[in-house]
């Protein structure tokens, strides 16, 4: 299967004085209208008090100006996650002065989100962050939702999903295992430069690299129950875990050939089976965070494409959102940390397109 980029975009104007720091885009499509609507925070930097719920929308082609959406004064709000069912689109995101005391809440909308309900916590007293911490549902074949989470303390990194078999009302925390380590120290010659940048919200570095384990799933399925998880990790790869009774268990997590960089990763399946995978295959903990690229399994992630950059010069290209509708894909990443770029792409099933 060839791939053909189609179109490139900035979500905002080059010269945009918007805010000094955007991150962490999510997108969806709203199929009666036909528009693109992506999400990310945004504000001075990663936890400052006036970071906010950001949206862009893209109507016939044409990106319209950036809304602040959710925003509190002096309450950072993190990496939100949109999802559009029957008629209904949620916005999930985080709220916090850091991401050891994240909570999740959540709004919705039935006008396509130009005007939301009143934020509501997604669990209720619970202190942990529930529901997507980054990535998209995933909705099975029995019609519920599997959300992929994960929870960070100031030593371990641990992923679960959360089930809910009535459409957010009610949620259920399954944890996926892992054998947590002692980190390996970093190498600073290969460093990501937002870290030396104070980029990060955690700006001791010795802290950082003690951190060990995976976060921030994402997710797919392949049968019917049978559910797979792919994770970012500390460890230079990318970890997978499968779980064969629609997320109810997971076996441990393990990992793959897939290189990381310690930085955020998103897949889709298409109607055909094919998995597309977007990230920055770089591998090292806190490695630099480009290229950013896209590869493609037709054997349900055991083997992998030789990847296409979607961006290859030197910066920050991170934290790709990929979906699919049809035979076209719409993926969105931080363009160091000043912008979101949308990219679209299609498939070339006759495989006469030369990727680009």
């Amino acid at each position: 299967m060839h791939f053909i980029k189609q179109s490139s975009q900035f979500l905002l104007d080059v010269n945009h004085q918007l805010f000094n720091n955007c991150h962490a885009s999510t997108l969806v499509v709203l199929p009666e209208s036909d528009q693109l609507l992506v999400a990310y925070f945004a504000g001075q930097k990663e936890a400052s008090g006036d970071t906010a719920i950001w949206l862009s929308r893209c109507v016939k082609g044409e990106w319209q100006p950036a809304q602040r959406a959710i925003a509190q004064d002096g309450l950072a709000h993190w990496n939100p996650v949109l999802h559009y069912q029957c008629g209904t689109l949620w916005l999930f995101y985080k709220v916090g002065p850091d991401v050891h005391h994240w909570i999740t809440r959540y709004v919705t909308s039935g006008d396509g989100g130009y005007s939301w309900s009143q934020p509501q916590e997604l669990v209720p007293g619970d202190s942990l962050p529930r529901g997507p911490v980054k990535n998209k549902l995933l909705v099975m074949s029995n019609g519920e939702w599997l959300a992929p989470s994960s929870i960070e303390n100031d030593r371990y990194w641990d992923a679960f999903v959360d089930i809910s078999i009535d459409l957010g009302e009610r949620w259920q925390r399954v944890d996926i295992p892992i054998a947590h380590i002692h980190p390996v120290s970093a190498n600073e010659r290969d460093i990501w430069q937002g870290l030396k940048d104070d980029a990060l919200w955690e700006t001791d570095l010795q802290r950082v690299f003690e951190w060990d384990g995976v976060i921030q799933p994402t997710l797919w399925e392949s049968a019917p129950g049978q559910v797979h998880a792919m994770m970012r990790s500390t460890r230079g790869r990318i970890y997978r875990s499968d779980s064969m009774d629609y997320g109810r268990s997971w076996c441990p997590a393990y990992e793959t050939a897939l290189p990381n960089n310690n930085s955020g990763v998103d897949v889709v399946r298409l109607g055909n089976g094919s998995l597309v995978l977007a990230y920055n295959p770089i591998e090292g903990n806190w490695n630099r965070r480009y290229p950013i690229s896209i590869n493609v399994s037709q054997d349900n992630g055991k083997t992998w494409s030789i990847p296409l950059d979607l961006e290859n010069g030197e910066g920050e290209f991170s934290y790709p959102a990929i979906i699919a509708n049809g035979e076209t894909l719409h993926v969105t990443y931080t363009w160091n940390r000043k912008n979101i770029v949308y990219q679209k792409i299609t498939s070339d099933n006759d495989n006469n397109g030369v990727p680009s």
